[in-house]
């Protein structure tokens, strides 16, 4: 489907940060808390599937495998 371009560190920091935003959205209430899940959710979808497109967009890939 699309090219990983994501490096395991890369991915594992994502991760974690979409997990603690997610989790943070839990404690604070109104738009705040939605912002805070949609930000987590996309950090975290990107980090299990290793593919950013912003990363494409801007040239960049940390993947050690599929480097140019």
């Amino acid at each position: 489907m699309f090219k990983v371009n994501e490096g395991p560190i890369d991915r594992i920091v994502r991760s974690i940060l979409g997990i603690g935003l997610i989790a943070g959205g839990f404690f604070v209430k109104g738009i705040i808390s939605i912002v805070l899940w949609v930000a987590g959710g996309i950090l975290l979808l990107t980090g299990i599937t290793g593919f950013c497109g912003l990363y494409v967009l801007l040239g960049i890939n940390t993947c050690p495998v599929n480097k140019k």
